[in-house]
């Protein structure tokens, strides 16, 4: 996948994702380390509280939508976060498909550091059921080719994860 720079990057850009289902088991390993609460960690409790029922965490849903994203946008300067806005409309349920639409919504070049800018990205986290169970509106910090720093290679790292 060819790598981006700033001046690479056009408002309207999409990318998609590969899909990724999320376990049961999956869901109660991350709330054990990261956010137990009983709704992420017990069916029984779960049918007592908001959602009637074990949900994923959102913090493990934007940890998949993050990985998708790396998989999927190609920015020669990886994706480095200047800020973002995150909401959660749709629980995610135990397994889940998941997948990311990502789209370019904006694209400023430094008015002070000319060799980067910021490119704006509303992505899209969705279930099988083309439900929006994350929407997530990320500012990134983009280098242009002027910055001399070469593109990373991710494609080693994420082939050893997988």
């Amino acid at each position: 996948m060819k790598q981006l720079y700033l001046e690479d990057v056009k408002v309207g850009d999409k990318w998609k994702s590969r899909t990724e289902t999320i376990s049961i088991e999956e869901i109660k390993e991350f709330a054990a380390s990261y956010d137990p609460q009983p709704y992420h960690m017990d069916e029984t409790r779960a049918k007592d509280t908001f959602f009637g029922q074990l949900v994923a965490s959102g913090w493990q849903t934007a940890g998949i939508t993050m990985r998708l994203m790396v998989e999927s946008i190609p920015m020669a300067s990886g994706l480095i976060g200047a800020s973002a806005q995150i909401k959660w409309p749709t629980p995610t349920y135990p397994n889940d498909t998941l997948r990311i639409e990502a789209e370019v919504i904006e694209v400023k070049e430094s008015k002070s550091k000319s060799d980067r800018g910021i490119v704006t990205v509303e992505v899209k986290t969705l279930n099988q059921h083309n439900e929006v169970v994350q929407l997530f509106i990320c500012n990134m910090l983009t280098l242009s080719r002027s910055s001399g720093i070469p593109p990373l290679n991710n494609e080693r790292l994420l082939g050893s994860q997988k």
